[in-house]
């Protein structure tokens, strides 16, 4: 397993929609291990194959006792509470915001050997199924956000140092 580069805002594979996986074979598990070690290493609780600039669709979670991957997913509300909270994302880092998601949802898809999976989750695990399916979506959470909320966190990328960094000078 290795590190992987984590890409930021402003890379266009975050804005990429993601590929099915149809192989499953010993690259994509490969992968999987990458991404874990990277989400890890990271501090994050889900991390999106995008992410690292694979556009497969596959992410990765660990969050309320549960770790693992999706390969494929597909997720649907379970009932019609919603959950309104603070959101982050690696690809995005020291800018949050509020974002209203489904309290429940139950994720499908396949393992990286191909054998078919579901998990239910609510919360926090709710809220990262659907925000890593976003990424394989090319969405980042701020879309997610009210037009406010969105302009200010808008205005916090523009003025962070690894944004600055990435912006080529015009001189």
């Amino acid at each position: 397993m290795a590190l992987r580069k984590i890409r930021l805002f402003g890379d266009p594979v975050l804005n990429t929609v993601a590929s099915p996986v149809t192989r499953f074979d010993e690259q994509l598990r490969t992968l999987v291990g990458d991404m874990l070690e990277t989400m890890d290493h990271a501090g994050g609780v889900g991390l999106a194959a995008n992410q690292i600039g694979a556009t497969a669709r596959v992410f990765v979670f660990d969050c309320q006792g549960m770790r693992g991957h999706i390969v494929n997913p597909v997720w649907k509300p379970a009932g019609v509470d919603t959950q309104t909270g603070t959101e982050g994302c690696l690809s995005v880092p020291g800018v949050g915001g509020t974002v209203t998601r489904h309290n429940s949802v139950i994720a499908t898809g396949v393992d990286a050997d191909g054998r078919p999976l579901a998990i239910s989750g609510t919360g926090l695990l709710a809220r990262c199924i659907q925000h890593e399916t976003d990424h394989l979506d090319g969405i980042m959470f701020m879309r997610r956000m009210e037009p406010e909320a969105r302009k200010e966190a808008m205005s916090n990328i523009r003025g962070a140092d690894w944004f600055q960094r990435g912006i080529p000078s015009c001189d």
